[in-house]
């Protein structure tokens, strides 16, 4: 917060403006081995994210815009943000719960309900609660019937960036808490658009991406999942052994035809809640060589390769960002969960806190190469 401008090269006072009678600002967290998060609170959006490759530049590796109305009028209104408060789709915008049924719901994805309606939390502005050099902490209340959903639902995020307790790796720790006060569904998860060689390289299909998850969750053509899980294995789906990510994108397989490449929810085999803090995503670019390791608390995986992604919008530094310049990996529950009791709850209740995790993790090298 004391830097005028971030390493990626935003001006602080280019986000300072009063939304929905808010004020809304850039706040910027750095550490001493290179690392720097932007962030604002429209959004509680990572607008920049900086690690440093491995000769030791520093690589802004997430997509974003340059100001605060430049966010407010793009294209592309989940750069970076907080979705909720259900993350991914709901099946015809509704859902039963206790027996009560809530169709209200906005369908603002064909017949679907996406990252929480019309004006979800990507398109709010969140109450600053405590700001420290390497951490900020959010908070958003979303009132009873917001959207559609039922339940006054008080939700915080913290964001926090560092080094972990072996001193081997930058990170950004993302953590999530809620409660409310009427029982409601809640899917919440980080919609950051990556490119690993540099926000504004215009492809992302030579990526090595490794996903540890034996199975993913087949979609209908309105991407909501219409039966059991399906096995990786033997498909274009798999991506347990670090294959580029634009290998098979273009493959003859319904699945892929209908998102136009990934858009698919993965079953995670990694469970922090097993006591397995392993990671379940590693990406890993060709051209900065930086690494990017995933660890949650989520059951799942959303993988999005940027597919309706139109190069149209300038972002930071005058780039455009053109189809499968990014890809997303959105740790969340799975999709359309409030009508499908077999997959795990997003059932959150009185009497319960939710808490959620997800950190990102960045290898840093030894030396710089010659």
């Amino acid at each position: 917060m004391k830097n005028e401008q971030t390493l990626s090269g935003l001006k602080i006072s280019d986000f300072q403006k009063v939304v929905d009678g808010k004020e809304v600002s850039l706040y910027v967290l750095t550490n001493d081995s290179g690392m720097e998060v932007a962030i604002t609170n429209y959004g509680a959006k990572i607008v920049s994210l900086v690690v440093p490759d491995q000769n030791g530049n520093p690589t802004d590796i997430v997509l974003g815009h340059a100001s605060i109305d430049d966010y407010l009028t793009s294209e592309e209104r989940y750069f970076g943000a907080i979705c909720g408060r259900y993350g991914n789709r709901i099946a015809k915008g509704r859902f039963e719960l206790d027996g009560v049924v809530y169709d209200k719901l906005a369908t603002n994805n064909g017949p679907n309900s996406l990252h929480g309606g019309v004006k979800g939390f990507n398109s709010v502005v969140w109450d600053v609660v405590e700001v420290k050099d390497r951490s900020l902490k959010l908070k958003y209340v979303s009132v009873d019937g917001e959207e559609g959903f039922p339940g006054t639902l008080e939700t915080t995020v913290t964001y926090k960036i560092g080094k972990d307790e072996e001193d081997e790796e930058n990170f950004l720790c993302i953590v999530y808490e809620a409660v409310t006060d009427k029982p409601t569904v809640l899917n919440l998860t980080n919609h950051s658009y990556f490119n690993l060689s540099g926000a504004g390289d215009p492809y992302i299909g030579d990526h090595r991406l490794v996903i540890v998850a034996d199975y993913y969750l087949p979609t209908d053509e309105t991407a909501i999942p219409y039966g059991p899980k399906a096995p990786v294995k033997g498909t274009p789906m798999d991506f347990n052994f670090a294959g580029k990510i634009g290998e098979y994108i273009d493959a003859d397989c319904e699945q892929l035809k209908f998102g136009h490449g990934y858009d698919h929810t993965y079953i995670l085999k990694n469970s922090v809640a097993d006591g397995n803090f392993g990671a379940t995503v590693v990406c890993h670019s060709p051209k900065t060589d930086i690494f990017m390791k995933v660890i949650t608390s989520e059951p799942g995986v959303q993988l999005y390769t940027g597919n309706w992604m139109t190069g149209n919008l300038v972002g930071k530094n005058g780039k455009r960002y053109p189809r499968r310049s990014a890809f997303c990996i959105e740790t969340q529950h799975f999709p359309d969960s409030p009508n499908r009791p077999e997959y795990p709850s997003t059932v959150l209740r009185p009497d319960e806190k939710f808490f959620s995790f997800t950190s990102f993790k960045f290898p840093i090298a030894d030396k710089p190469k010659k």
